[in-house]
């Protein structure tokens, strides 16, 4: 039990359009690891690389909120590893089917005596979705799309 009430009484108290988002997520959380297991590197760049179809539109403070929320949500709850990259793909599914462009950003860092650590974060416009506390230590290897 989290704060005293059980996942599925917590699963029952939200709306049906926080219900849809979580799915949602956990949809994208799944295909993400799925692209990350079983695709070259490459392969899942191109599949960063996509942008909207159609016309593209700004996201709301809110909507970037819930989107965030859904995907740490169901990521701490997987019973698979859904970490930066997977969550920042996830991300940026979601709001490209919403029609909002959004940017991976493939980063790494060297902590003093510590191997050498990598991390995604993903941004829409100047907008910071997920992933972006101390992305400032990293330095960006590769942005998708390319701007």
């Amino acid at each position: 039990m989290i704060r005293g009430v059980s996942l599925p009484a917590r699963w029952l108290r939200l709306d049906s359009g926080g219900r849809a988002l979580l799915l949602e997520a956990l949809f994208a959380l799944l295909a993400a690891r799925l692209a990350v297991l079983l695709l070259p590197f490459r392969r899942v760049a191109r599949l960063a690389s996509r942008r909207p179809n159609g016309p593209v539109r700004e996201a709301s403070a809110e909507e970037i909120a819930r989107l965030r929320w859904a995907i740490r949500a169901v990521a701490r709850r997987v019973p698979f590893r859904a970490l930066c990259l997977e969550q920042g793909l996830a991300a940026q599914a979601m709001l490209r089917r919403r029609g909002i462009a959004a940017t991976l950003h493939y980063g790494v860092g060297k902590p003093q005596g510590e191997a050498f650590l990598a991390h995604a974060w993903v941004r829409a416009g100047t907008q910071d979705v997920i992933g972006t506390e101390g992305c400032d230590r990293f330095a960006v290897l590769a942005v998708f799309p390319e701007p």
